[in-house]
């Protein structure tokens, strides 16, 4: 939300820097993200001058171009080359003097002395264009003869500077969405150290001039519509706003439009109560309805846009049709144009639940729903309307033409809270005087009813949502009277905590220092994503997925049920930057529906878990003149996956190794302990890629986090002396058949020879045409140790010889 300094300042007296204003609402509550200089004309007219034209002749080396001497109040004349075709001696002109800077729109340009076609040129007499003041270039701009050369065009112009804050305004404080909102917190906040006025403008002269123009107003719904107000305003004169108007909407990034729609923003931004205009004309009947609307009733909106219905859209209707969504957008065909002379001014207060659900139905976001969305002040809307009449018949002339209308059959309260002196200064951490906290409720506009010894008795004003307990009061006196304001004490206090095993955490930092120093990289994707992901797909089952009730767009839809997508997204991002070697890891969460019991909305039929994501895609290492390219691969996966669980403790020969099927994976391995998965991982098939236009093969791993967690808890450490004795290695050349896996022979090994078998080892494999139709060759080394004493040769033979004839009558094996 964007605050003019200079509007600002009209409702309080203060003359502090706008960066110390900046500083103090950031303290308060109302964070300045940036602060921005606004100028009514860029470049503020800095440089540019008014100039009388002293004389002008025609130079005779050019058709177009004239030679003038220009006053411009200094102690000579400058020397001008100009070529505008309206140029004449006599004349009061704009001039850029030598060093200033012209903008014409994102282009500039700097004056300088120069010649042209031999004569000096010492500045520049400008057209509208030139100067930022329209957008005519058919020659330059020329003054009323009373305007006194030396004149400094800001001034003549009336050149606005001002400072823009862009303050990010937290949901629960709709109360500071307007100039004098935040005004009202800045002098509640100056009052502790100084008598600061706080005031809005007057509407006591505000009166009704005739009552030839009334128009009815019947509210059926009145839940939606706590209250309606209207007034009629004749005979007014649509144009365009006055400068001093322009500039405060353009301050704030709100382009002009004409005299009435410009007063109904400005007083939205003025107060916060959104307002809205219709051609009185235009309204059927002379009668406003507020009601709802049948199931599929077609409107179109201001911007041209057919929407259908809701029945429980909230619309504002004339005797026969709909004119406006009710605190969201107006109608096409009864706003506010050119030709309109009499108007009927809103002014209400919807039910922000109403609003919100329209808003979010139809996608509409306006300044006017995301106030009423909140929570307005209902105590103003008759201010804001007397306040608006009166610019009004300022700026475009007219008279109020009837009584103000006020349909409020229903008072919505005030809130009544309590607080105890002592539970304020416990929660604060520091003990205020009561009269210090008298003085800040006051300013904040929160009515102290009673007072003990003990504590107060506030009523707080509707419009303050968020302040209805006594902890919200103890928030809004601490952030006014200054978080700094209070003291660390100098105290330490000590407490012994007790920490679960295993600690989430810190397993977590520690894989993330694994992968980090191997050249990962940590991707952090929302839990949020699009339906479409889990529709009309074999690798995940639509009905599982977790959908949310009132989404922010559809692709924010659904919860994940895999981090595989998101990885995904990631990937395709980088690779169409360019940036196509990647090692990208994520924790998160993953969310399955599962089956419906009698309670479909039990949290029971919900699951959490928690997942670890590897993703390799392109080149594994940056190629340089030693190395040479090297491709990611599942061989690559493999061996950070084993890094994983052996940094946890976890030998992976430990977890059973199988093939595992999936429409995700085109191969892939699990390793699972006993029943449960501990990760799966290998390469994407390639229709898993085509939705992200990805290339390149991409290698995944889904760790199971709670069962790594627990297999962490296992590990145990066992301290073992060094052994004295030296292992032997031996190699065999298996001739198997293609379908063993090597994951077989290791199992029988160890089966075997389980007392001397140290460590099992594949180092080559081999198929090729010189080997028998469906056999493969591998190589495999075998590390054999007694630690207890030196083996011998008939000890070894042995073994080996056990180990053969096991692979030969188990496996069909044969010795190469």
């Amino acid at each position: 939300m964007k605050i003019s300094y200079n509007w600002l300042k009209q409702y309080i007296n203060t003359a502090i820097p706008a960066e110390e204003a900046a500083k103090i609402l950031t303290q308060i509550g109302l964070e300045v993200e940036s602060i921005e200089p606004y100028q009514s004309v860029k470049g503020g007219l800095e440089g540019f001058v008014i100039g009388k034209v002293l004389t002008c002749e025609k130079m005779a080396n050019s058709d177009k171009l004239s030679k003038t001497t220009v006053d411009v109040g200094g102690p000579e004349p400058l020397h001008i080359v100009c070529g505008a075709p309206n140029v004449k001696a006599g004349q009061k002109v704009v001039v850029a003097t030598e060093g200033t800077i012209v903008y014409m729109g994102d282009e500039s340009f700097k004056i300088k002395k120069s010649k042209l076609r031999g004569e000096a040129s010492e500045g520049m007499i400008c057209a509208e264009d030139e100067l930022g003041l329209g957008t005519a270039h058919d020659g330059i701009m020329v003054l009323p003869d009373d305007v006194k050369a030396g004149t400094l065009a800001k001034d003549y112009f009336e050149i606005e500077n001002d400072i823009s804050f862009e303050i990010g305004l937290t949901p629960n404080r709709i109360d500071a969405a307007s100039h004098y909102g935040v005004a009202r917190d800045l002098a509640a906040y100056l009052r502790q150290s100084g008598e600061v006025e706080l005031s809005r403008p007057s509407v006591d002269s505000f009166h009704i001039d005739n009552t030839e123009y009334p128009v009815d107003v019947e509210v059926i719904n009145t839940q939606a519509c706590p209250r309606y107000a209207g007034v009629t305003v004749s005979g007014v004169k649509v144009g365009p706003s006055p400068k001093w108007m322009q500039n405060r909407l353009q301050a704030i990034g709100l382009r002009s439009i004409n005299n009435v729609v410009d007063v109904t923003n400005y007083i939205l931004y003025e107060i916060g109560q959104p307002l809205h205009s219709f051609d009185a004309d235009k309204i059927k009947g002379k009668k406003i309805v507020v009601r709802t609307l049948p199931e599929g009733t077609k409107f179109t909106t201001l911007d041209g846009v057919e929407r259908d219905l809701s029945a429980n859209d909230l619309m504002i209707c004339n005797e026969s049709e709909p004119m406006a969504l009710a605190g969201v957008f107006g109608g096409s065909e009864s706003g506010v144009t050119a030709n309109t002379t009499n108007v009927f001014l809103e002014s209400a207060y919807f039910n922000p639940v109403w609003v919100r659900k329209t808003a979010k139905r139809l996608g509409l976001n306006t300044d006017a729903s995301f106030r009423f969305e909140r929570g307005i002040d209902p105590n103003i809307t008759i201010y804001a309307l007397k306040r608006a009449a009166l610019l009004i018949k300022e700026l475009a002339g007219g008279e109020i033409s009837s009584e103000i209308v006020d349909q409020y059959p229903s008072k919505l309260e005030d809130f009544k809270v309590n607080i105890n002196f002592k539970n304020v200064n416990r929660l604060v951490g520091k003990v205020i005087p009561p009269e210090t906290m008298r003085q800040i409720l006051t300013a904040l506009e929160i009515k102290v009813t009673a007072e003990t010894s003990e504590g107060m008795s506030l009523i707080v004003p509707a419009y303050r949502v968020d302040v209805q307990r006594e902890a919200d009061v103890v928030e809004e006196i601490l952030r006014i009277y200054g978080y700094n304001n209070v003291e660390i004490s100098p105290k330490l206090h000590s407490t012994i905590a007790h920490f679960p095993k295993p600690d989430k955490e810190k397993i977590i930092n520690l894989i993330s220092d694994l992968l980090s120093d191997n050249g990962f990289n940590e991707i952090m994707s929302n839990s949020l994503t699009k339906a479409s992901y889990y529709e009309n797909t074999e690798a995940y089952d639509s009905k599982k997925t977790i959908h949310i009730f009132n989404p922010l767009s559809s692709d924010l839809g659904v919860l994940r049920q895999t981090m595989l997508h998101g990885g995904l997204e990631a990937i395709a991002l980088n690779t169409n930057r360019r940036n196509k070697d990647l090692k990208l890891y994520e924790f998160g969460n993953c969310y399955v529906l599962k089956d419906k019991t009698e309670h479909p909305d039990h949290l029971d039929n919900y699951s959490e878990k928690y997942h670890l994501a590897l993703f390799l895609t392109g080149l594994d290492h940056e190629v340089n003149w030693i190395t040479r390219e090297e491709h990611t691969s599942f061989y690559l996966l493999k061996t950070y996956v084993e890094m994983i669980l052996k940094r946890l403790g976890v030998d992976p020969d430990s977890l059973e190794v199988k093939e595992f099927s999936s429409p995700v994976f085109s191969e892939a391995v699990q390793l699972s302990d006993k029943k449960d998965r501990a990760v799966t991982f290998g390469v994407l098939r390639k229709d898993m890629l085509v939705p992200f236009d990805i290339k390149a093969d991409v290698y995944y791993a889904d760790f199971q986090g709670e069962t790594i967690l627990e297999l962490a808890t296992r590990n145990k450490i066992n301290f073992n002396e060094l052994p004295k004795y030296p292992a032997v290695k031996r190699d065999l050349a298996l001739l198997l058949d293609k379908e063993v896996k090597f994951a077989q022979v290791k199992e029988l090994a160890f089966k075997t020879e389980h007392k001397l078998l140290k460590k099992v080892s594949l180092f080559d494999v081999y198929e090729g045409d010189k080997l028998p139709e469906g056999k493969k060759s591998y190589a495999v080394s075998f590390i054999l140790q007694d630690e207890s004493k030196t083996l011998n040769d008939n000890q070894i033979d042995k073994a080996m010889k056990t180990l053969l004839t096991a692979f030969e009558k188990q496996l069909g094996a044969q010795i190469r």
